[in-house]
C-alpha cells in the first residue's frame, strides 16, 4: 500500500512516473479494447475522430459529424476535469494530487462495468450511446492524469507517440552502431536514450497486453470484466486520499480548538 500510495504522490521521480504510466497504459489498453468489441470504435483515439469530423463535414454526414463531435467534446472534457482536479489539490497542498482523478474514474467504471450494457440503449444528442460519451470522458481524464505527472511526456492512452519515440531511439541506435569507432564528428554526439527507449517499449507493451486482457474479459464475461479495473485505480488512489482526509480531519479538530 505504500508503494502504490507513492505512485500519485505530488513529488515526482522518474521510477514513479514509469510504475504509474505502465499501470495506467495497461487499463487504458483494455478499456479502449474491450470498447471496441462492444461499440466498434476505439474511445480514446482523438485523431480518428478528427479525421471523422472532416468527412462529416465533407459528405453532409449528420450522424457522422455528431459522432465524432461527442466523443472530441467528452474526451477534451474528461482532461478539463483532470487539471481542475489536479490544481485543486495542488492548492491545498495534498500529498496525492493524482488520486482525485483515478478515483473519479475508478468511480465511473464500476457503475459502466454493473450496468454497461444498459448504457448502450441510452441515446445522447450527439446520435451516439452514453457508453461511447463515457469512455471518451474517462480517456481523457486519464490521458490527462499521465501527461500531468510526466510533464507531459507520458501518454497512456493513445501509442502513436511511443511508437515514434521508439523507432527515433532505434534510429539512432543503428546510426551509432555504424559510425562506432569513425572520425564522424556528428556520429559521436548520436546517442540512443535507453532510459527513453524501455519508456515506450513498456507503456506499448503494457497496452497490448491490456487490450488482449479487456478483449478477452468482454468477449467471454462481458462488462464486469471492468470491475477489476476499477479496483486497480482504486487501489492507487484510495490509500492516498485516505491520508490526505486524515490530515484534512486533523487541521480542522486544531483549528477548532483553537478557535474555542
Amino acid at each position: 500500500m505504500r508503494r502504490l500510495r507513492h505512485l500519485t504522490n505530488r513529488h515526482r521521480a522518474r521510477s514513479t512516473n514509469l510504475a504509474l504510466g505502465w499501470l495506467l497504459a495497461f487499463n487504458a489498453g483494455a478499456v479502449n479494447a474491450g470498447g471496441f468489441l462492444v461499440l466498434h470504435m476505439y474511445t480514446s483515439h482523438m485523431t480518428g475522430f478528427a479525421s471523422q469530423l472532416a468527412d462529416g463535414l465533407v459528405l453532409e454526414n449528420g450522424k457522422l459529424l455528431l459522432n465524432a463531435l461527442g466523443a472530441i467534446l467528452s474526451f477534451m472534457t474528461g482532461a478539463a476535469v483532470c487539471a481542475v482536479l489536479v490544481n485543486w489539490g495542488r492548492q491545498r497542498q495534498h500529498y496525492s494530487v493524482y488520486a482525485l482523478p483515478l478515483m473519479l474514474e475508478a468511480l465511473m467504471l464500476l457503475p459502466f462495468g454493473i450496468m454497461g450494457a444498459a448504457t448502450l440503449a441510452w441515446n445522447t444528442p450527439f446520435a451516439v450511446p452514453l457508453t461511447v460519451l463515457l469512455l471518451s470522458f474517462m480517456m481523457g481524464l486519464q490521458n490527462a492524469v499521465g501527461s500531468k505527472t510526466s510533464g507531459g511526456s507520458t501518454r497512456t492512452t493513445h501509442m502513436t507517440g511511443n511508437f515514434t519515440d521508439l523507432g527515433m531511439e532505434l534510429g539512432k541506435m543503428l546510426f551509432w552502431r555504424r559510425h562506432a569507432g569513425t572520425a564522424l564528428a556528428d556520429a559521436q554526439a548520436v546517442r540512443h536514450d535507453w532510459t527513453r527507449m524501455r519508456t515506450c517499449a513498456g507503456l506499448i507493451g503494457m497496452f497490448v497486453l491490456g487490450s488482449l486482457a479487456g478483449a478477452l474479459g468482454f468477449k467471454h464475461i462481458g462488462f464486469f470484466c471492468v470491475v477489476p479495473l476499477a479496483a486497480l485505480l482504486l487501489a492507487l488512489s484510495v490509500p492516498p486520499f485516505l491520508r490526505d482526509a486524515r490530515r484534512s480531519s486533523m487541521r480542522l479538530a486544531d483549528f477548532l480548538k483553537a478557535s474555542d
